[in-house]
C-alpha cells in the first residue's frame, strides 16, 4: 500500500514585503529605498499595502549581484530600464544585459588581481611609509596622476 504523494500548495502569485523581504535576504528598509530609486515597482492590494509580484524576487538578487559587480544604483537602473515593466522579462531580454555584466565581472577582477598582488608594496596614495615607497614614489610622485591610490587604480609605478 502506497501513499499517494503530498501536493505542495502554490505559492502566493504575490508577496508582502516582509515575505519580499524574508525569501531574499534584503532588509525592507532596502527594499523600500530600491522603490524609492525606481529599481522596483510594488502593486497595492484593496487594503492598499505594498505587494511585489513573485518576479520581484529576480530583480531583487539581480540588484543585490550589481551591488556586488561595482554597478552603482544609476546603472542598476539603466539596466533595469531596458526590461519590460509590465511582465516577467524573457531570457533573452536578460541575456542582452550579459555584455555588460561580463565587462563589468572583467573590470572587478582585475581590480582585486593587482589588489592581491600589491598588497606589502606601495600603493602610491601618498602615505610614503613603507621602506619602498620612497623607491616607488619618491615626493609622492603617483600625486600628479590623480587622487587616491594610483597604482591600485591601474597606474603603473613610475620609474625613478
Amino acid at each position: 500500500m502506497s501513499t499517494p504523494p503530498r501536493s505542495l500548495p502554490d505559492p502566493p502569485a504575490f508577496l508582502t514585503i516582509g515575505q519580499l523581504s524574508q525569501r531574499s535576504g534584503v532588509a525592507t528598509s532596502a527594499l523600500r529605498f530600491y522603490e524609492e530609486r525606481g529599481l522596483l515597482r510594488p502593486e497595492r492590494n484593496r487594503s492598499g499595502y505594498r505587494v511585489y509580484s513573485r518576479a520581484t524576487l529576480r530583480l531583487v538578487a539581480f540588484i543585490v549581484f550589481a551591488q556586488r559587480v561595482g554597478l552603482s544604483l544609476g546603472e542598476i537602473a539603466e539596466q533595469l530600464a531596458g526590461l519590460p515593466s509590465d511582465r516577467v522579462p524573457s531570457r533573452a531580454e536578460w541575456d542582452r544585459l550579459v555584455p555588460t555584466w561580463k565587462a563589468r565581472i572583467d573590470e572587478r577582477i582585475a581590480e582585486l588581481q593587482r589588489l592581491r598582488e600589491s598588497l606589502s608594496e606601495c600603493i602610491g596614495c601618498g602615505c610614503l611609509s613603507l621602506d619602498r615607497c620612497p623607491l616607488s614614489n619618491p615626493g609622492d610622485r603617483a600625486a600628479a596622476r590623480g587622487p587616491g591610490p594610483r597604482n591600485w587604480l591601474g597606474d603603473a609605478p613610475q620609474a625613478s
